[in-house]
């Protein structure tokens, strides 16, 4: 497809509009605004609304299973609207991010339309697509405000970034469109609120800086009255007024994270003393990271994420490679890093190494991709610590998955979310069994000594049960997270945090 063809969708029907919106912008990436919304529509849903999440273009490598797909019974949509969808006790729909954009290399990205794949594109050629995916971001909007009370709008990245905003579909170009009144949200962390809300408003035109509520300043420490100089400060400047500080917020890098930049700063946050260490090997083009957060919630588990450049580290008792959007750029990482060595060194010495997704795909013989979906066509040697090969093909399978597994007898829960096929005569000694109720199949692969395995099925470490029962089986001390109820226990905290840190009745008044 060119940018220039038109963009294929389904219109909503025509229905009278229920919702009130309200957008969160930022002055930057990673500055809170996803998580504010996912606090927002918890406290909002706690107050008997009906609250739907929605970010027209998302860019991530972490993404969730979703229904309401065009053409299809599911899609995809990025993981931070998924947990917002979670706070807001809604079903997943792929409305609430309509465009998500998964990069396989740091010039193009797959364009993902409403959950089905629209194809491949480079930077430049995507800022030509952009208005012509405005249209399908619209009507998503609206099919979710004929559906609630209130929906959150969340922006992406920087709010101001001029270059961008000709082909803007998802700040003020969506704002102008859908006619949203914004919230500003600032991140006291790093400093420079005042410059930053200053800047934006000079960046702005006069109908943009019209649609600003207020200024919301996120990750606040210590007094807030020594932030009063600033505040005034910016509403002298701006018009805005201050709408809240909302304090620093311990448990953020305990909840799933999506942006790159939040990964690794939680990964250092959660780094502690487990008995039981698990390396994750940090590959360009990592995907859904999140399959990790049961495991560094162990007490009993230190999770070291390996970067590169680094040695696995030889107290590894298990080594994870994780989801990639480029299953053989990643690979080809691993050997460049000298990382198979370490891997191979780790096996004969007992250690375990475990594949999920595209790991699963690296450990065979061989991964090929001869209609170059992920890349230049060919085939890349894989790390031989499986008896399988891979074939990359155009259909993806989208699935959410709720089963036992047969040779436990424990519940599993995830999905699966894949391009490619695995062949083999590993796949005879089956990870998992899995009874669907349409009768039971193999899933994934072990080898004949035990200590390597893999699997397609993401978030299987979620399953409380069954993640025991591995841990056990390694030796662990200390485990028995009730890992979802810790996630909804932080959700209800963030959202009673917000009830108090913000005039919630008075951002509500701000939505139309």
């Amino acid at each position: 497809m060119t940018a220039e063809a038109p963009v294929e969708f389904t219109p909503a029907p025509a229905a009278p509009r229920r919702a009130r919106r309200l957008m969160v912008q930022g002055t930057g990436s990673d500055v809170g605004k996803s998580l504010l919304v996912a606090g927002l529509a918890r406290a909002y849903a706690r107050r008997g609304l009906v609250v739907q999440p929605f970010k027209a273009q998302n860019m991530s490598n972490n993404a969730a299973v979703a229904g309401e797909a065009e053409g299809a019974a599911s899609g995809e949509i990025g993981r931070a609207q998924a947990l917002q969808a979670r706070a807001a006790g809604v079903p997943r729909s792929v409305h609430q991010n309509p465009v998500l954009l998964k990069p396989e290399t740091d010039v193009d990205a797959q364009v993902v339309l409403r959950g089905r794949v629209l194809g491949r594109w480079p930077a430049a050629g995507y800022q030509a697509l952009k208005p012509r995916l405005l249209p399908a971001v619209l009507d998503s909007l609206e099919r979710l405000s004929q559906q609630a009370d209130l929906v959150l709008v969340e922006g992406a990245g920087c709010g101001a970034e001029a270059y961008l905003r000709p082909q803007d579909i998802s700040n003020m170009g969506l704002a102008e469109a859908a006619d949203l009144p914004v919230l500003l949200l600032g991140d006291e962390s790093r400093g420079g609120v005042s410059a930053a809300a200053i800047g934006h408003h000079a960046l702005w035109s006069a109908s943009e800086r019209a649609r600003v509520a207020g200024l919301v300043v996120n990750k606040f420490r210590g007094d807030p009255a020594i932030f009063t100089p600033a505040a005034t400060q910016i509403t002298a400047a701006t018009g805005w007024p201050l709408l809240g500080l909302v304090r620093w917020f311990d448990g953020a890098a305990r909840l799933p994270q999506e942006d790159s930049l939040a990964l690794d700063a939680a990964a250092q946050q959660r780094a502690r003393g487990g008995s039981l260490v698990v390396a994750v090997l940090r590959t360009p083009r990592l995907a859904n990271a999140d399959d990790l957060d049961p495991l560094a919630a162990e007490p009993g588990v230190t999770l070291r994420w390996v970067q590169p450049g680094e040695p696995i580290p030889r107290e590894a008792a298990v080594v994870v490679l994780a989801g990639s959007k480029a299953t053989r750029a990643d690979l080809e990482h691993v050997f460049a890093q000298g990382w198979q060595h370490d891997l191979h060194a780790h096996v004969r010495h007992g250690g375990h190494v475990v594949g999920l997704c595209a790991g699963f795909q690296m450990l065979g013989r061989a991964v090929h991709d001869p209609e170059g979906l992920e890349g230049e066509p060919g085939s890349t040697p894989g790390l031989g610590l499986l008896d399988i090969e891979t074939t990359i093909t155009a259909d993806k399978r989208l699935l959410d998955l709720d089963a036992l597994d047969a040779a436990s007898g424990l519940r599993v829960r995830g999905y699966e979310m894949h391009m490619g096929r695995s062949t083999g005569a590993g796949l005879a000694r089956p990870w998992l069994r899995l009874d669907e109720g349409g009768g039971a199949r193999a899933e994934g692969a072990v080898s004949a000594d035990g200590r390597v395995m893999g699997s397609y099925v993401h978030g299987l470490f979620a399953a409380d049960g069954w993640r025991r029962r591995w841990l056990d089986s390694l030796g662990a001390v200390g485990t028995g997270v009730d890992y979802e109820a810790r996630v909804e226990a932080l959700l209800d905290a963030y959202a009673a945090q917000l009830e108090a840190d913000l005039d919630l009745d008075a951002l509500l008044a701000l939505a139309r």
